[in-house]
Formats: C-alpha cells, structure tokens, sequence
C-alpha cells in the first residue's frame, strides 16, 4: 500500500489530465518522472527514502497510470513529455510558494524528459538528476540526422507484450523468473503489480500501459534531441550511467560535458535503476 495521497491535475494547454502521487514532507519539491512503460508508484521505496528531506511527487505521464490517455501516435512525441513536466513543476511549485523544483529525478526516457523541461525553462530545477536517460547518438554533423537506438525492436516487443491476465497472481507467478524482473528490489516489484495494473469489469487485471502507447514512444525516441537541448540546462545535471545496461559510457561522457554544470556518475545495476537499487539512488541523491 502506497503511503501517498493521489489527485489529479489538469494541463490545458496540453489537453490531458496527469494523476500524481504526492508522499509529502516538509521540505522543497522534488519531481518524479518514471519511464516508459511504467508508473509512478514504482518509485515508492525511493520516495519514501527521499521525504526526510522533500516533498517527494511522482506524476504518471500521458498514456500511464492514472493519467489521460490519448489515441496513439502523435500524442506520445517526447517534446509533449516534457512540456508536460514543466506544467506540473508549474502547478506544484505555486501551490507551495515556492520558485524552483529543488530536485528533478528521472529514469530512463524520464530523465531525458525532464532534461527537455529544464532546457524550456532555465531556472526551474535547483539540479536534475537522470538515471540512465535514454541517449539518442549525436548527429555526425550540425544539424544532422538523429536516429532511434533499438526503438523499433523496443516497439515490437511493447506491442506482443501481454496485456491482461486472469489475476495479479497470474501476472507474479509469470514474471517473477524473468530476466527483466530478477534484480528488482521486492517493493517495487510488488508496486508495479499494484499499481501498473488496473481491475477490469470482467474480474481480470490489465497493464494501464498499453503496448500501443509504449511503442509510440520507443518509435518516436529521436524526439528527444538530448544533446541539442543540454547547452540550454542551467542546472547541475547528474547523469548516472548503468553498467549494465544498454548505452555505452562514452555516449554518458559526451552529454555530461555538453552540459553546462554536468557530471557523470556510475550505478552497478542494469537499465532500472531505482527498481534494482532504490536504497542507492536515495543515497546517492541526499549525498548530492
């Protein structure tokens, strides 16, 4: 059970509601951005670990959880991600008086989300943090091309994905030996079982994700224009890298010295992050 109140907000200029969770905590704002596929309730162990210091908020993009979820595709290109970002920084910060998001933490397509929110709107975060972001190759030429890393295989697998099942319990016991799933901190593993599925009428359970909407996404990954936008973010920018995941370091190295204030940093786990590791990536957040 997630400790966390949930509400909505809605975006007008977007047109879409996003549900958040909001774990509360005296503290300044730190902003959540899960990944592709996922929700924002797998980042319960992190957000717990984080309250001391803030008041820690996860959103469900466009397309996940709780949020709106508009027709596939054009509604799922990245730069929607990260205007979307920016317009709950925006709501969240006047609710509390306050000017800047003291933390932004995302993962994977999240980081680079928040990276294109702190590009649009220099001054919003106080620092970023971004787990493993996703990080197209940079053009070979000014102005270059930029093409997707493994989308359209990423998007095939999205599409024959499983998406209902007679149960959670159907849904464990299938998942529980998979590769994806084997180094998952328990918490978050049971989080995504709880809070990445929603009941159906029929008495079946089925992922809030579609795979439609997280293929649109894989497909639409040269969206993000990660290296264009990282001369524009004035915030001290965290890039950790995953050792065993699915980027080389060297293409880390170069973002991290295209930001302004960046630094590059080393996690011993695969792509997910704060799914595998959570105690860490509290340690190393509050250890700055």
């Amino acid at each position: 059970m997630l400790d966390a109140e949930r509400r909505k907000l809605w975006l007008p200029d977007q047109g879409v509601e996003i549900a958040i969770l909001d774990w509360g905590g005296a503290g300044p704002l730190a902003l959540l951005h899960h990944a592709n596929g996922f929700c924002a309730g797998v980042w319960g162990p992190v957000a717990e670990g984080l309250r001391s210091q803030f008041r820690v908020v996860a959103m469900d993009v466009r397309g996940h959880g709780d949020s709106s979820k508009p027709t596939p595709p054009a509604p799922y290109a990245w730069h929607h991600f990260a205007r979307d970002a920016e317009s709950v920084a925006e709501v969240l910060l006047a609710e509390g008086d306050r000017d800047r998001v003291a933390l932004g933490l995302g993962h994977s397509f999240g980081g680079s989300a928040l990276l294109g929110a702190a590009a649009s709107r220099p001054g919003l975060f106080e620092r970023l943090v971004l787990l493993d972001p996703i990080v197209m190759p940079p053009p070979p030429v000014p102005g270059g091309p930029v093409r997707p890393v493994r989308g359209h295989e990423l998007a095939d697998g999205a599409r024959k994905r499983r998406q209902v099942w007679p149960d959670r319990e159907a849904a464990r016991s299938r998942w529980i030996g998979k590769p994806m799933f084997e180094n998952w901190d328990p918490r978050a593993f049971d989080l995504y079982l709880s809070e990445g599925m929603c009941d159906r009428p029929d008495g079946q359970v089925e992922l809030k994700c579609s795979g439609e909407v997280e293929a649109s996404i894989f497909e639409q990954g040269g969206d993000s224009r990660v290296f264009e936008l990282a001369a524009d973010v004035s915030a001290p920018t965290r890039i950790v890298w995953a050792k065993h995941g699915d980027f080389p370091r060297l293409l880390f190295e170069q973002l991290a010295d295209r930001l302004p204030e960046g630094s590059l940093s080393e996690a011993d786990t695969g792509h997910l992050v704060p799914m595998e590791k959570p105690a860490w990536v509290v340690r190393h957040v509050l250890e700055g």
